[in-house]
């Protein structure tokens, strides 16, 4: 192997809140609960968990992920969207436009969104100084290797470069499984 080395992620399903939708399920002023931080700086796993209801089925106990996001967003896998009846695009966080939508189920409240389900692309998330010693600039699109008896190639692997990110690449868990990954294996960069 290479010294291109990236740690990986794995990705279950989750969810990001808008904070008028988190007061909605949890409660007016409700502030979400730090359960467990998380690779990249600042976001964390919540004690608070939903459901969420689809046309066919529920996902019960999904868990929520903070801080509060501009809009609420709900992260799935293949697997999870036959659960629930829909059919969850892969597409880059935050880009919802004609995605699915269904119902949010909280303790205090539920919420309809008519858009927000997405399978979430596999990408590896930089600093601008791992991007340099990459060679590498936000939005490149890489190919990643794993080795192993399960050993593959991800290829149109989106690459998020920001001065607050952490070194990590984030594939979902369905993803993962098929390479045989676990949190903190480390695979090579391609270019």
């Amino acid at each position: 192997m290479s010294n291109n080395l990236v740690p990986v992620g794995l990705s279950n399903k989750h969810l990001h809140l808008s904070q008028e939708h988190i007061e909605i399920l949890f409660g007016e002023g409700h502030v979400l609960t730090n359960m467990k931080e998380l690779g990249q700086p600042g976001q964390f796993a919540c004690e608070e968990k939903v459901d969420i209801v689809g046309p066919k089925g529920t996902l019960k106990g999904v868990r929520v992920l903070g801080p509060a996001r501009g809009k609420t967003q709900i992260e799935i896998s293949f697997a999870d969207g036959f659960v629930l009846g829909v059919k969850p695009p892969v597409k880059d966080s935050g880009d919802l436009a004609g995605s699915p939508g269904a119902k949010i189920v909280g303790p205090k409240g539920e919420v309809t969104i008519e858009e927000g389900i997405i399978a979430a692309a596999r990408h590896i998330h930089m600093h601008t100084s791992d991007a340099e010693t990459f060679g590498v600039v936000d939005k490149d699109l890489v190919k990643v290797k794993i080795e192993g008896k399960r050993g593959l190639i991800f290829e149109n692997v989106l690459v998020r470069v920001h001065p607050t990110y952490a070194l990590e690449m984030h594939v979902d868990i369905e993803e993962g499984n098929a390479a045989g990954l676990k949190n903190g294996h480390m695979v090579e960069v391609l270019k």
